[in-house]
């Protein structure tokens, strides 16, 4: 599947670049077509340290204890291995996605302690899209079934 990048916030689209960025109002001729956009690893049954501290991991607890009736937590880690969060090499932001379309962005600083997220979906059923973007090795991303 095509991956299209905006040029002005980095927001990644799928399929096709919207008309309008929905992350920073960005029109579609600020988008490029760039299908090396999202990082992957190279052997998924074995993945370096680099991969384990930048693939998000994705916890859904299907009983919300937030909102209540309908609604699914996703907690988002960035990395079996936590990543770091320093001024020099911190996760910039988590995009997250439901069946491939945007929901939410979160943006992170280098002061958090720890770079991960969570969402309240009014969602049973589809697949989760976490992406993060590490200021120093690009996105990554990871996909669960609600």
């Amino acid at each position: 599947m095509d991956t299209y990048v905006c040029g002005r916030c980095g927001f990644v689209a799928f399929g096709q670049a919207p008309d309008i960025c929905p992350v920073c109002g960005a029109p579609k001729s600020a988008f490029s077509l760039d299908n090396s956009a999202v990082k992957k690893p190279s052997d998924p049954e074995n993945l370096s340290e680099l991969e384990k501290k930048h693939i998000p991991v994705v916890n859904l607890v299907k009983k919300c204890g937030l909102v209540g009736p309908g609604c699914v937590d996703a907690n988002i880690r960035i990395g079996e291995i936590l990543h770091p969060s320093e001024a020099k090499h911190f996760i910039t932001y988590i995009d997250v996605y439901l069946d491939r379309k945007f929901i939410a962005r979160v943006h992170l600083t280098p002061e958090n302690l720890n770079p991960a997220a969570g969402i309240h979906l009014r969602a049973s059923s589809g697949k989760l899209l976490a992406m993060e973007n590490c200021n120093l090795h690009g996105r990554w991303m990871t996909e669960v079934t609600i």
